[in-house]
């Protein structure tokens, strides 16, 4: 019997913090005979966490160290891999997560077919209980929404994390596109997700977004709060994406308003605070609230604070002051890793995929410290 490629890459991508679980339908396997040729899984399987140079990786793959340089190049220009590209210096590659990951790095080559097979799969890829106990993104506060000197942490806002960057870059936002392609789009704009540092560079050089200022990558945050977008970070304090999403669109976003109670599933350290003496019944929340936590019950306003996922949206354009924000209780708050490498591995332990990948942390985080320090 032949190896079964796909079914090996299937497993190690399941392997990685992100997670490629299985199916009983084989949908994942699907996704992947879609977007990899045999050769492609095969080399695939030749990389890990820790980006290498081709030479490395051609050892592993049985290959001359010209031909996996090619072919890895490849695959990276595919969105199949991840790359960091250095001046004067040998690329280096690693393995891409499924989500966030390659599914995201085709944001240009979407179908029909990749799209269905998608959709089939996000409620196996989102589950609640692995979203609570290691998220991949955070829901931060829009800047208006909390009063002046409340007390805010600076990876709670916004325009400061995109301040502590060097490079930015902002890209169409997948989930609003694969939704324009099959007929369920809304009117939110397209492109308004942020992507900073290396993410930046390998988006520009696969041609998945365009280079902007912090000017604009300022602008584009308060358009996002105008159009009514949560805003999503990378859940670590450092964070390499800022996402701007709809409830509508959005497929964590999505996941979240199908749990009966999504403040319980989301990471964020805010609820809203409604005062129903205050309020005017005048509706203009119902819009901005992308998990149904308001609703018009007769000519009164309904607040259901266990659907509340402090965005902060509703607050922004109340007319009456009938919504304000307020930090939940130390206790119900989420600790925020510092870095990715602290995100990972505490999702990687909240599905069980942690002796995988431990040994791997340490490497990735010393490799990588050492590319920032330019060794």
């Amino acid at each position: 019997m032949p190896p079964d490629f796909y079914g090996k890459l299937a497993k190690h991508l399941d392997d990685l913090p992100g997670g490629f679980p299985p199916t009983p339908n084989g949908v994942e396997l699907r996704i992947l005979k879609r977007l990899f040729s045999e050769d492609e899984a095969r080399l695939a399987l030749c990389t890990g966490m820790i980006p290498e140079e081709a030479g490395v990786v051609a050892k592993r793959a049985g290959l001359t160290p010209q031909e996996a340089g090619k072919r890895l190049e490849e695959m990276a220009a595919k969105g199949l891999l991840f790359s960091i590209v250095r001046e004067g210096r040998p690329t280096l590659y690693m393995a891409a997560q499924y989500v966030i990951g390659i599914w995201e790095y085709h944001l240009n080559d979407l179908d029909q077919e990749l799209i269905q097979d998608m959709n089939e799969y996000i409620p196996y890829l989102f589950t609640p209980e692995t979203w609570t106990k290691g998220p991949q993104l955070r829901t931060i506060p829009v800047e208006r929404s909390l009063a002046p000197g409340q007390a805010i942490m600076p990876h709670e806002q916004a325009r400061e994390l995109v301040k502590d960057q060097k490079k930015f870059l902002v890209a169409p936002c997948i989930c609003r596109r694969e939704h324009e392609m099959i007929g369920e789009g809304c009117d939110k704009p397209r492109e308004s997700c942020l992507v900073f540092g290396w993410g930046a560079d390998y988006y520009l050089r696969n041609g998945l977004g365009r280079e902007i200022d912090l000017v604009e990558t300022l602008d584009i945050l308060t358009l996002a709060e105008e159009a009514g977008l949560v805003l999503q970070p990378s859940n670590a304090e450092r964070i390499v994406n800022i996402c701007t999403c709809c409830g509508c669109c959005c497929q964590v976003l999505k996941s979240f308003k199908r749990h009966p109670a999504p403040a319980r599933i989301v990471s964020s350290s805010y609820r809203a605070v409604f005062d129903p003496e205050a309020c005017v019944s005048c509706g203009v929340c119902l819009d901005r609230c992308q998990m149904d936590a308001l609703e018009m019950s007769g000519e009164e306003i309904v607040f259901n604070p266990e659907r509340c996922i402090g965005c902060g949206l509703c607050v922004t354009t109340c007319p009456s002051g009938a919504l304000s924000l307020e930090r939940k209780p130390q206790e119900e708050q989420r600790e925020i890793p510092r870095n990715m490498y602290e995100a990972g591995k505490r999702l990687a332990r909240a599905r069980g995929k942690l002796g995988p990948v431990k040994e791997t942390f340490l490497g990735l985080k010393s490799k990588v410290d050492r590319l920032r320090a330019g060794r």
